[in-house]
């Protein structure tokens, strides 16, 4: 591995650090998303079963104890029971918005490595071609004869690099895939959650 890296070239240094920087995002934004799942069902069962036996405070203890966005947002709601529907779903899609963001959060650094490491490679293609040239432009100002071994320095940097650039690709590109997915299926629950605490505030009259 070592000697590929080094038949590489310097342009294996950027894709390397992409792929370092890459795969501590993926680390974290796997863990804050597991982090965020919770039974979104017989969470808000318990919310609104607290709202329509007038236990704002038991709610709100709910909301507190729950980690995740969907508790976050239910609990913004909840502050604002007492208030007009207007200012409920007001207070809800503001505290969605932060939670969205951070669901979000360096997302866009896993698109990034997904976009640059295949022009690195392609960088990488292009400059051991000129190199494997550059082999037989020299040997012809000297009148020698090219062999197959002169031009493998130049032809092992664009395969190495080329290589690199997309396997690093694909990986973090399925992995910002598998990331982005994972945060419209949250969002659609926290939808669902501020639907489901509007109608429970709602029936309730306050």
């Amino acid at each position: 591995m070592l000697q590929m890296i080094k038949e590489g070239g310097v342009l294996m240094i950027p894709i390397i650090l992409c792929s370092m920087i890459a795969l501590a995002v993926s680390i974290e934004r796997v863990w804050h998303l597991y982090r965020a799942r919770i039974d979104t069902n017989k969470f808000m069962d318990a919310i609104t079963g607290s709202i329509k036996r007038n236990k704002i405070i038991q709610a709100l203890e709910l909301c507190d104890q729950t980690p995740g966005p969907i508790a976050h947002i239910v609990k913004a709601g909840v502050l604002k029971h007492d208030r007009g529907k207007n200012e409920i779903k007001e207070a809800i899609e503001d505290a969605g918005l932060h939670e969205v963001a951070r669901l979000e959060k360096n997302l866009n650094i896993l698109a990034t490595v997904a976009h640059i490491c295949p022009l690195l490679g392609l960088l990488g293609t292009v400059t051991g071609m000129m190199e494997a040239f550059q082999v037989i432009r020299d040997k012809a100002a000297i009148g020698s004869p090219v062999n197959p071994g002169d031009l493998a320095g130049g032809i092992s940097t664009a395969l190495i690099t080329t290589a690199a650039g997309l396997a690093v690709a694909i990986v973090f590109y399925v992995t910002y895939n598998y990331l982005v997915s994972r945060v419209e299926n949250i969002v659609l629950e926290m939808e669902q959650s501020a639907t489901d605490l509007n109608t429970a505030i709602s029936q309730k009259g306050y």
